[in-house]
């Protein structure tokens, strides 16, 4: 599985406008059911409220690359604009959680 963290940031809560459009469009909902898509889903920093981060995980880079080919990203580069964002992106790629930190994790 490949993650991406997408912090989207803005002036004037236009990072949460923009989530809340993604998601009252049904446009977030259309990513969700794209084959290969694992998570997507909008967190608020609660230290920075202009900022909005977005947790996109896919099955691997092929439905990534589908996903960035498709329509939905024009949808998405427009709504971009309209609220004026600019990004930072972080990529993990998944691996098996070492026994040695399971002890840490409260499941």
């Amino acid at each position: 599985m490949i993650t991406v963290n997408l912090y989207y940031t803005g002036v004037n809560s236009n990072a949460r406008k923009f989530a809340e459009e993604m998601e009252s469009s049904g446009t977030a909902d259309k990513i969700r059911a794209e084959k290969g898509n694992v998570r997507y889903e909008y967190f608020f920093p609660m230290k920075d409220p202009e900022t909005v981060l977005l947790i996109d995980a896919w099955e691997n880079q092929e439905a990534i690359d589908a996903h960035h080919a498709s329509p939905m990203m024009q949808t998405i580069a427009q709504l971009r604009e309209k609220y004026d964002l600019h990004m930072n992106a972080e990529r993990f790629v998944s691996a098996d959680t070492p026994e040695s930190e399971n002890k840490f994790i409260r499941k």
